[in-house]
C-alpha cells in the first residue's frame, strides 16, 4: 500500500509539471505572436516650443542720459598768504579749520611796529617837503619882484643915458657925462640879467620841491600799504580750511596761512570721452548749456542738486584723454568741496529710436523678433546709445514688431516660441518695514554718531526713522554701513 501511494503521488506531480510546462509554452508563443503582429512605425516627435518674454518695439523721440562721475569744487577758492614777514599778534576767533567768516572780517594781525615807524618818518619827510615847497613859492615871488625892480632901474638908466646924448648933441653936455650915463645903463642891464637868473633858480627850486613832495608821497603810500598788509582781511564770505598759524608765530613773506572757500558757489567737474564731448557741441562748436543732475550717496539718503553745463576745459591734461566739463549747481545744499558724486547729463534728443533691454541684442547687433506662426526671425539693428541696462537702436524693419527681451543659446532664427507679453508697467510703492524698538534705537544711534553726514541729511534720516514704517532700502543701506 505504501508503494502504491507513493507511485500515485509521483504520477500526479509529473502530470502537474507537464501541465505547467504546456501553459508556459502557450504563454511564450502568444507573446511572440502579439509582438510580431504590432506596427513598427515610430511615433511622431513633437517640436519643442520655448516660452519667451517679448516687448513691442516703438520708435519715438528719446532724451539719452549720460552717467559719469565727477568732483565737487568751489568756483571761489583763495589761498590766504602773509604779505609781509613778522610776528602774529592777534587771530580772529573764527580763524580755524571750518570757521565761517564774512567779507571784510579781520582775520590776522601781524606786528605793525616797524611798518608804523616807517610811516611816521615819511610823514615827517612829507611835512618837510611841503614846507620846502612853500618856501620855494615865496622865494619865487621875491625873485620876481626884484626882477621887476631891476627892469625899472634899467629903464631909468637908459632914459638918463639918452638925455646925456641929447645934451651932447646940442653942445650942452660933455662926453664924460655921456660915458658915465652909459656905464650906469650897462650896469642896470647886468642887474636885470642877474635878477632873471634868480627867478629861474627860484622856479627850479619850486620844481625840485614838487618832485621831492611827489617822491615822499609815493614812499608814504608804499609804507602805508605795507602797514595795511599787517592786517589780513577776508576778501569774500566763506569757510576757512587748512589753517596753520597760531598767535605769536613768526611768519615769512608769502607764507600760506589758510585757505578760504566759498561753500555757496559750487560747481562740478567731470570727464567724458571725446565722442561724448562732441555730442554736447552746438553748430558754432560751443558747449551747450545742457541740464545735469548730481547725486551724493550718504547713509540712507541721496543728496541731489540740479545744475547747468557752463564750459569745457582748455586742454586734456598731461597723460589724460577726453575732455573735462564744468557745470554750476543751483542749490548745492549739503555738498562740500571734494565730494565724489554721480553726474547725469541730459543729452540732445534722438529721433526715431527704439529702447530695448541690452540682453535683447547680441554681439553682432542682431535682435530676434516674432514672425509668422510665432517663429523667430533675426533683424540687424544699428546701436545708437547704451543706457544702463537698455540700448537705443534704430532699424526700419523693427517698428511695431515683438522683440525677444533676453536672448539665450537655445533661441535662434526659425525656432517656434510661445510669446509672453507683459502688461503696462505700473509704479509700485517702495517696500516698507516695521522696526522693533531695539533695531530702531540702534539705527538712530548710528546716524547721530556719524560725523561725516551733513546735519540736514541727519535730520531727514532721523525723521524717516521716527515713522511707524521705514523704507526698507534706507534700512538696508544704514545696516550695510554699520555692519548689521
Amino acid at each position: 500500500m505504501r508503494f502504491l501511494r507513493q507511485t500515485v503521488i509521483g504520477f500526479v506531480l509529473a502530470a502537474v509539471t507537464l501541465a505547467l510546462l504546456a501553459l508556459a509554452a502557450q504563454t511564450v508563443g502568444s507573446a511572440i505572436q502579439t509582438r510580431m503582429s504590432k506596427d513598427r512605425t515610430p511615433p511622431p516627435t513633437r517640436e519643442r516650443v520655448f516660452a519667451v518674454n517679448v516687448v513691442t518695439a516703438q520708435a519715438g523721440r528719446t532724451h539719452p542720459v549720460l552717467e559719469t562721475f565727477g568732483e565737487i569744487q568751489s568756483r571761489r577758492r583763495l589761498e590766504l598768504r602773509a604779505a609781509i614777514s613778522g610776528r602774529v599778534i592777534w587771530l580772529a576767533d573764527s580763524f580755524q579749520d571750518g570757521g565761517a567768516v564774512r567779507k571784510g572780517d579781520v582775520l590776522v594781525r601781524i606786528d605793525p611796529s616797524d611798518a608804523q615807524a616807517v610811516v611816521d618818518r615819511l610823514q615827517a619827510d612829507l611835512a618837510d617837503a611841503r614846507s620846502e615847497q612853500r618856501d620855494a613859492a615865496r622865494g619865487l615871488t621875491l625873485a620876481q619882484d626884484e626882477s621887476a625892480a631891476a627892469d625899472e632901474q634899467a629903464d631909468l638908466r637908459g632914459r638918463a643915458h639918452q638925455r646925456q646924448i641929447d645934451l651932447q648933441t646940442r653942445g650942452v653936455g660933455t662926453a664924460a657925462a655921456v660915458e658915465t650915463a652909459e656905464l650906469a645903463a650897462s650896469a642896470a642891464r647886468a642887474q636885470v640879467l642877474a635878477r632873471r637868473q634868480a627867478v629861474a633858480q627860484a622856479q627850479a627850486r619850486i620844481d625840485q620841491a614838487a618832485t621831492r613832495l611827489t617822491r615822499t608821497q609815493i614812499a608814504l603810500a608804499e609804507a602805508q600799504r605795507k602797514l595795511d598788509d599787517t592786517t589780513l582781511i577776508a576778501p569774500f564770505s566763506g569757510t576757512l580750511g587748512a589753517t596753520n598759524v597760531v598767535e605769536g608765530r613768526l611768519v615769512s613773506m608769502n607764507e600760506r596761512l589758510a585757505e578760504l572757500i566759498d561753500p555757496n558757489d559750487l560747481e562740478v567737474s567731470f570727464r567724458v570721452s571725446t565722442a561724448q564731448y562732441v555730442r554736447f557741441l552746438d553748430s558754432l562748436g560751443q558747449v551747450m548749456r545742457a541740464p545735469i543732475n548730481v547725486t551724493l550717496d550718504v547713509a540712507g539718503l541721496d543728496l541731489t542738486a540740479d545744475g547747468t553745463i557752463t564750459r569745457a576745459s582748455a586742454g586734456t591734461g598731461d597723460g589724460q584723454t577726453g575732455r573735462v566739463i564744468f557745470a554750476t549747481l543751483a542749490k548745492p545744499i549739503g555738498f562740500k568741496t571734494g565730494d565724489f558724486v554721480t553726474v547725469r547729463v541730459t543729452e540732445p534728443p534722438l529721433e526715431n529710436v527704439v529702447r530695448l533691454p541690452s540682453a535683447a541684442m547680441d554681439a553682432a547687433q542682431d535682435v530676434l523678433v516674432l514672425g509668422a506662426e510665432d517663429r523667430l526671425e533675426a533683424i540687424r539693428v544699428t546701436l545708437i546709445r547704451r543706457q544702463g541696462d537698455d540700448v537705443l537702436v534704430r532699424s526700419p524693419l523693427l517698428e511695431g514688431r515683438d522683440v525677444v527681451q533676453a536672448r539665450s543659446p537655445l533661441l535662434g532664427a526659425g525656432i517656434a516660441v510661445k510669446p509672453l507679453r507683459a502688461g503696462q508697467p505700473t509704479a509700485t510703492a517702495p517696500a516698507m518695514v516695521e522696526l522693533s524698538a531695539e533695531r530702531r534705537a540702534r539705527l538712530v544711534a548710528f546716524v547721530k554718531d556719524n560725523a561725516f553726514m551733513p546735519q540736514e541729511a541727519k535730520d531727514r534720516v532721523l525723521a524717516k526713522l521716527s515713522e511707524p514704517q521705514v523704507p526698507l532700502k534706507m534700512v538696508e543701506r544704514i545696516e550695510s554701513r554699520m555692519g548689521g
